[in-house]
């Protein structure tokens, strides 16, 4: 067994980061399983490559493509990595200097994955502390004043 780097892991990022389904698989296997921790509309388990790409295309919808995962940290071992990204994102049709957990992300996400044969086959992510329910609440179909957005 080959051990995971963190050129593996940057790159993997760039290339869902590209959009490009092709380049993505180089690095995300088609049998990937994802999940997304939470109470709101977006958290539980996503089976198939192709449904967590539908999951990043609603949050760049939902962001109005605002969002982005910024790695700051990443750990390898012989089947895993593990990182830490600022993902930072504007509810699509929000105030810019809106500060509304409802509307604003700003703070550290982690993620775990395991690889097989140079590709990620699972992962999950993980919040710390406080950033569950912000998290929650950022995805949640809330406006801050407790009206219903579109999903």
């Amino acid at each position: 067994m080959t051990r995971v780097t963190r050129e593996q892991v940057e790159s993997a990022y760039r290339a869902l980061g590209s959009g490009d389904r092709a380049r993505i698989l180089e690095h995300y296997s088609e049998d990937l399983r994802w999940l997304v921790p939470g109470n709101h509309p977006l958290a539980g388990w996503y089976e198939g490559l192709d449904a967590f790409l539908e999951l990043m295309g609603q949050t760049h919808k939902l962001t109005g493509g605002t969002f982005r995962m910024d790695l700051e940290a990443v750990l390898v071992g012989e089947d895993c990595s593990a990182d830490v990204c600022r993902n930072v994102a504007l509810r699509d049709g929000a105030d810019p200097a809106s500060a509304s957990p409802y509307e604003r992300m700003d703070y550290q996400v982690f993620h775990f994955m395991r690889w097989r044969d140079g590709r990620i086959t699972e992962g999950r992510d993980g919040l710390f502390g406080d950033t569950a329910a912000a998290f929650s609440q950022f995805w949640a179909p809330f406006a801050p004043d407790g009206t219903r957005r579109d999903r």
